[in-house]
This record gives structure tokens, sequence and C-alpha cells, in this order.
């Protein structure tokens, strides 16, 4: 069982940044891909970013320039860089781990807003 706890969220003007880290609790073994998912009131949750166990990434074309996925293993951290925010990036972002013991089961964290002001 893998535990994600995310934090850095918050409000920031357009064209600020933040950073946004995930951490997670039991064996990053038992984790394959992580990644950031993003979802706004009325909307469904899309991919924001993601890291493969080897450290490929791929990022939505909305994104793509701005920001910036990392993992570290060792302490067990997904990181989220995101600069040159703006409006349409206000959502609730979410950090996912999939398992890399049983196919198809995801782990989730609750969830940090960010907000950006116009």
């Amino acid at each position: 069982q893998v535990q994600l706890v995310e934090s850095g969220g918050g409000l920031v003007q357009a064209g600020g940044s933040l950073r946004l880290s995930c951490v997670a609790s039991g064996s990053m073994l038992s984790v394959s891909g992580m990644g950031w998912y993003r979802q706004a009131p009325g909307k469904q949750r899309e991919l924001v970013a993601r890291i493969s166990r080897g450290g490929s990434t791929n990022y939505a074309d909305s994104v793509k320039g701005r920001f910036t996925i990392s993992r570290d293993n060792a302490k067990k951290t997904l990181s989220l860089q995101m600069n040159s925010l703006k409006p349409e990036d206000s959502a609730v972002y979410y950090c996912n781990a999939e398992s890399a013991l049983i196919v198809g089961v995801d782990y989730w964290g609750q969830g940090t807003q960010v907000t950006v002001s116009s």
C-alpha cells in the first residue's frame, strides 16, 4: 500500500510560480510511473505530467515549456515546478502513483488547490 500526501498549492498571480510536492509512504519498489493530474470545477480530471520510474517524462500540451516534473525515489518524493502560471491552470492538483505490482491499480493523494488570479 502506498499513501501520497501533496503540498505546495495556493493562490498566485498570473505569471507567477508554484512548486507542488508529493511525499509517498510505503515502498517505492511497489511504484512504477508517477504523475500529476488536475481537475477544475465542471471538468474531467486530466493528466498534467507523468514521469516513469527511469525518469522519462511526458506533459500535457497546455503545460509544455512551463511545468517540470521530477521524482526522487530515495526520498520518496514527486515534484511539479510550475512557472508562468495562467488562470486556466487553476484546479485541484492530484499526485498519482501506478502500482508496479498490480496492473491497473493507482494510488492517489487528497489533492491540493492551485488558484491563479488574473
